[in-house]
C-alpha cells in the first residue's frame, strides 16, 4: 500500500518477495498528487520506494568541511572596471568547484521572491488543480510531475515535486502557465535570457576565446525551467531530495530559498551551499565539460530532505537551440593544446536520451561518451 514504510526489522535492501516496487510506483504515480500528496493524507512512513540505501546517505564523517566555501563571485563592473577580475573569478570557480554563487547579476530580489512564492502557491494548491497538468511526456511544454524518472530508474525515489516549464528558442506563450505563477515565471524568465547573454561572454572569455564565441555555437538558445517543491518528511533520514548527479545542460542558474539542503561534492567533502540574500546559483553543466575537455567541471550535487520545513528551488537549464538539437558537440579545438579529445561527438538530443533512460541512479553521464 502507497505511504507504508518496511516493518520493523525487516532489512529494506534485503530480498522481500512480498514486496512489488513495480506495483507500488504505478499506483502512487496513478494518483497523480505527487509527494505532497503524501503529505497531505497524513502519512507518518514513507513508501519504500523512496528509501534510500545507507551507503548514499549523508554520514558524519563526509558530510560538510566548513573550511571549505562554494566561491561568491560578485558581477557588479562586469561591463568595465572589473571585467578582468571578474573573468579570472569564473575561470578559478569553474575549473576548480564547477560552482559559483553570484550576487549583483541584475535580478531584482523582487523577482526572485515572487518566484519563489509562486513555485510555493503552485505545489500547494488541491491536488486536484496540480493534477490537470500532471504528465511524464517530456514534449508537453508545461507539465507537473514526481521524478522525472520515477519509471525509469532502479534505484529510490527523490522526495520531491516538479512543475517544468520549456521554453524552446527562449519561447513559450504565458497564457500555458498556470495562472497562480504566470506573472512570476514570465518576469523571471525575462531576466534568465538576460543574464545567459552575460554569462556566455564571461564564459568564453575565462576560456580564453572571444566573447561571443558559446553564442556563435547557439548552445545555451533553450530553456527549461524546472521548479521544484520539497515538502516536510515524516522520515528525512531515509530519503533525499536530490540523489548525486551532475546537469545534463551546457548551464544552470538556479534560484534556491533560505531552507538550505543543497550540497556540491567537492575534494570528495560534501559542501553546503548556502542560502545568501539576493545570490544565484551558477552551475557548469555536462556540455560545457565535454566541450571543454575537461577544463571546466559539471560537478556532481545532491539535495537532502527536511523534516519540517518545505524547500523550494527553480532551476533554469539551459540547451541548444532547436535548429540545432542534432548538431554534434564535441571538444573545442582551441581548448586541445595538443592532448587528445576525451570525449566522443554527441548531440543533445542523443544525450539527453541516455540521461533519461537511466534516471538520477548516483552514475555520470558523461561517462558513457568518453573515447
Amino acid at each position: 500500500m502507497v505511504g507504508e514504510s518496511p516493518k520493523e526489522g525487516k532489512s529494506v535492501s534485503g530480498y522481500d518477495a512480498n514486496y512489488d516496487k513495480a506495483k507500488e510506483v504505478e499506483e502512487f504515480d496513478e494518483t497523480k498528487a505527487g509527494v505532497m500528496g503524501l503529505v497531505d493524507s497524513g502519512v507518518s512512513r514513507i513508501p519504500r520506494f523512496f528509501i534510500h540505501p545507507p551507503e548514499n546517505l549523508p554520514k558524519s564523517s563526509n558530510t560538510c568541511d566548513f573550511s571549505l566555501q562554494v566561491p561568491l563571485i560578485d558581477l557588479e563592473g562586469f561591463e568595465d572596471c572589473r571585467r578582468t577580475e571578474i573573468v579570472d573569478r569564473i575561470f578559478e570557480a569553474s575549473e576548480t568547484w564547477g560552482f559559483f554563487q553570484l550576487i549583483n547579476h541584475g535580478v531584482p530580489v523582487s523577482v526572485m521572491d515572487e518566484m519563489i512564492e509562486g513555485v510555493r502557491g503552485f505545489h500547494e494548491q488541491p491536488k486536484e488543480v496540480k493534477m490537470e497538468i500532471y504528465s511524464r511526456d517530456y514534449k508537453k511544454p508545461v507539465r507537473f510531475f514526481c521524478n522525472g524518472d520515477l519509471l525509469v530508474t532502479k534505484g529510490a525515489a527523490n522526495w520531491r515535486d516538479t512543475i517544468a516549464f520549456d521554453f524552446r528558442d527562449g519561447q513559450l506563450d504565458p497564457e500555458l502557465f498556470p495562472q497562480i505563477c504566470r506573472k512570476a515565471v514570465n518576469q523571471y524568465m525575462k531576466h534568465m535570457i538576460k543574464l545567459r547573454t552575460i554569462l556566455s561572454a564571461l564564459l568564453s572569455e575565462a576560456l580564453g576565446l572571444s566573447s561571443d564565441y558559446l553564442a556563435s555555437m547557439e548552445c545555451m538558445e533553450t530553456e527549461s525551467l524546472v521548479c521544484h517543491y520539497y515538502p516536510p518528511c515524516p522520515e528525512p533520514d531515509l530519503t533525499l531530495g536530490a540523489t548525486k548527479h551532475s546537469d545534463p545542460s551546457f548551464l544552470t542558474i538556479l534560484l534556491q530559498d533560505n531552507i538550505g539542503g543543497l550540497q556540491v561534492l567537492h575534494q570528495n567533502h560534501w559542501i553546503d551551499v548556502p542560502f545568501v540574500q539576493g545570490a544565484l546559483v551558477i552551475n557548469i553543466g555536462d556540455f560545457v565539460q565535454l566541450i571543454t575537455n575537461d577544463r571546466f567541471r559539471s560537478v556532481e550535487h545532491r539535495v537532502l530532505v527536511r523534516g519540517v520545513a518545505s524547500r523550494i528551488s527553480v532551476a533554469c537549464f539551459f540547451y541548444p537551440s532547436t535548429v540545432n538539437k542534432f548538431k554534434p558537440f564535441e571538444p573545442i579545438k582551441e581548448l586541445l593544446f595538443d592532448n587528445p579529445p576525451i570525449y566522443r561527438a554527441t548531440h543533445i538530443v542523443e544525450y539527453m536520451a541516455y540521461f533519461r533512460s537511466k534516471g538520477l541512479d548516483g552514475t555520470s553521464t558523461l561517462t558513457h561518451f568518453k573515447l
